[in-house]
């Protein structure tokens, strides 16, 4: 529904491509940390995971996610920035 790639996924849950081939295939059964990380990768109700039936989240808990995943990456932007600019030259606003 969402149109991503297993790749995307991974990187959405912080595992393997491979890990997620597993789990798709059968192979492998995720414990349940990992079920909440793909749900909320998803955007779905954990239970959903178990049924045929897609079960949204509520919006104000997609928009929550989807802020702190935001959040997250500008704080590893800009310290990636931040490394760069002090191998660079010293940056006047850092001690």
């Amino acid at each position: 529904m969402l149109g991503i790639t297993q790749e995307q996924l991974a990187e959405r849950v912080n595992t393997s491509t491979n890990y997620i081939a597993l789990i798709e295939t059968k192979k492998k059964f995720p414990k349940p940390e990992m079920l909440e990380r793909i749900a909320a990768a998803l955007e779905i109700d954990p239970t959903a995971l178990f049924t045929a039936e897609i079960h949204p989240l509520p919006e104000a808990e997609v928009l929550s996610r989807v802020q702190k995943q935001i959040l997250g990456d500008i704080t590893k932007f800009v310290s990636y920035r931040i490394n760069q600019l002090g191998q660079e030259t010293p940056c006047p606003f850092l001690p």
